[in-house]
């Protein structure tokens, strides 16, 4: 794999398709478009997953909640692509129980919330992780003790799937460089390069990590796919002086990190907010527990979301009214993360409704000057979206003399680099084994298993790293199995440019170290310097950036008196 500073040296000249955006829609449409054999480049003005894709709920789902809105066509979608993802990313989408009490005076009684679940099983064609069941209190109780068991009526424990978003993210990206497909990121689109027709011919990028300068990248087709910067990206198409209508109306999410100790879950628990009835989940993640998320509106730069007092409060209270057993407080908060979901704005007539009633559909926009925009949709669909993009863009290319002697892409059918060679049953414990026993046993067995988790059959290569370097097994935090080699394959295998780019979405120390990682940043930014070939002064700026962003998570601490 290119480090990100070879990329940087392949960008530029002509391709076919230009992706401006690094989540998980346009990583998704870089891998579609360049396995029907289109020359791709992808840039990123900061790094793979940086925005929406490693902020959300982190789930794979339909979305049972909207049936209850009629989008039944957005639930079977979503349903039948949670099952294509199991099978293309074994390893990172994982079946979870999730449990819906209903209490007595809940909105809902059990007999219609049965009747949704037989729905919700039968629009996935009964191809669910498993069906649904009907749990009396006693069950239960027995299952989630810690839940609230007064005025408890019973529980439907239904089956969606869990997921790593970012890895998702990243994982997606790998396979469209694979593929052949320049993946770029610290490169920002400064402007659009337009021809004598007023139509956009390209891009000016700007290397924002080593001071590169900017090059031209000229392109037949430019599709913007930048989420919650999807408005600013379509402003930077506009004629001088003439605004540029909004299509996003962007809401923030946030989540709040616990230790599993504090919060013991084992499924995913379905909760309505007490004050307001919002749709919240408490959700198990190994050592940690996680609940959200909120639904804000948003105004302001993205790149500034963060949690508030008001929203870690807001998460407390709904916990700690479906745990009263196990309350949790401020001071028990590890780690927030705060996101945008850039939802497409409603009509105006409809402009007054709830945040958490917006639509979650897509929506395809192609404006006068050729640019592609994608907006709105979910991480579960995200797939799908992005081959009907590069469905728009081979039209436009078409009508250009190009898109001769395409392929089909078969995205739904190729594994995405990690799930090559998962074992048919599912076997995780059996893939640790191999990864430890690849490392000639120098990694300990909780460490393998880790790896295996979280990066499928590419742990192989690790493991590989390890058994060549055994300093390389060394535990970044004590008692956590996050190791020093993932820190090496970060830089020269996963396009990690920063201890950012390590500690948030390469090794996710950020969430769940009690420290968010600072214990050992010094060592973390010791092993990138040593690969990427950082001087003092840039491990020092690096390491500067890091506390920045454990600051910014933090913030509303501040706000505490």
């Amino acid at each position: 794999m290119p480090t990100r500073r070879e990329m940087w040296e392949r960008l530029g000249g002509d391709v076919d398709v230009l992706v401006v955006g690094g989540g998980i829609t346009g990583s998704g449409i870089a891998r579609d478009a360049v396995r029907r054999g289109l020359s791709v480049a992808l840039v990123e003005m900061n790094d793979l997953a940086y925005g929406t894709s490693s902020r959300s709920s982190k789930l794979v789902h339909g979305g049972l909640r909207y049936l209850e809105q009629g989008e039944l066509a957005m639930v079977f979608e979503s349903v039948s692509e949670r099952r294509i993802l199991m099978d293309l990313a074994p390893h990172l989408v994982n079946p979870l129980g999730f449990l819906f009490p209903v209490y007595k005076g809940s909105r809902h009684n059990l007999f219609v919330i049965n009747t949704g679940m037989w729905l919700y099983d039968g629009l996935s064609l009964f191809r669910s992780p498993k069906i649904h069941k009907n749990l009396k209190p006693k069950d239960v109780a027995e299952l989630e003790p810690a839940l609230d068991q007064k005025g408890l009526k019973g529980a439907p424990l239904y089956y969606d799937c869990s997921t790593d978003d970012a890895r998702l993210t990243l994982e997606t990206a790998i396979d469209a460089a694979d593929q052949g497909a320049i993946v770029c990121t610290g490169a920002k689109v400064k402007r659009f390069l337009k021809g004598e027709d007023g139509r956009i011919r390209g891009a000016l990028v700007e290397d924002t990590l080593h001071g590169g300068g900017t090059k031209e990248v000229r392109a037949k087709v430019v599709i913007n796919a930048t989420g919650p910067w999807t408005d600013a990206t379509r402003a930077l198409s506009s004629i001088p002086g003439q605004e540029h209508k909004k299509v996003l109306r962007p809401t923030k999410g946030i989540h709040i990190v616990v230790d599993a100790a504090k919060l013991p879950v084992k499924h995913a628990v379905v909760c309505f907010h007490p004050t307001d009835e919002r749709v919240l989940f408490a959700l198990p993640w190994g050592d940690r527990t996680y609940v959200g998320t909120t639904d804000t509106d948003f105004e302001g730069d993205p790149k500034d979301v963060a949690a508030t007092l008001e929203d870690v409060d807001y998460l407390i209270d709904a916990s700690n009214a479906y745990f009263p057993n196990h309350k949790i407080a401020r001071e028990d908060v590890i780690a927030t993360w705060a996101g945008l979901r850039p939802l497409v704005a409603p009509p105006e007539k409809t402009a007054g409704m709830s945040e958490s009633d917006v639509s979650r559909e897509h929506e395809i926009l192609v404006g006068r000057d050729g640019l592609i925009t994608i907006a709105g949709g979910k991480l579960t669909t995200y797939r799908r979206m992005s081959a009907e993009v590069v469905d728009t863009a081979v039209k436009l290319l078409r009508m250009q003399g190009g898109a001769k002697g395409l392929k089909p892409s078969r995205t739904d059918e190729s594994p995405l680099p990690g799930g090559q060679g998962w074992p048919e049953d599912d076997d995780h414990d059996a893939v640790a084994k191999r990864v430890r026993a690849a490392s000639e046993d120098r990694l300990e067995p909780d460490v393998a298993r880790h790896l295996a988790d979280n990066y499928g059959m590419r742990a192989m290569a690790i493991a590989k790293l390890v058994k060549e370097d055994p300093g390389l097994a060394h535990r970044l935090v004590a008692g956590r199995p996050e190791i020093l080699a993932q820190v090496t394959y970060a830089a020269t295998d996963e396009l990690a440019a920063s201890v950012t780019d390590v500690m948030v979405r390469r090794t996710q120390l950020f969430y769940r170290d009690v420290d968010q990682g600072l214990g050992c940043l010094d060592a973390v930014a010791h092993e990138l310097a040593r690969r990427l070939g950082w001087d003092e002064r840039t491990q020092r700026a690096m390491c500067d950036a890091y506390r920045a962003e454990v600051a910014l998570a933090r913030r509303w601490k501040t706000e505490i008196r």
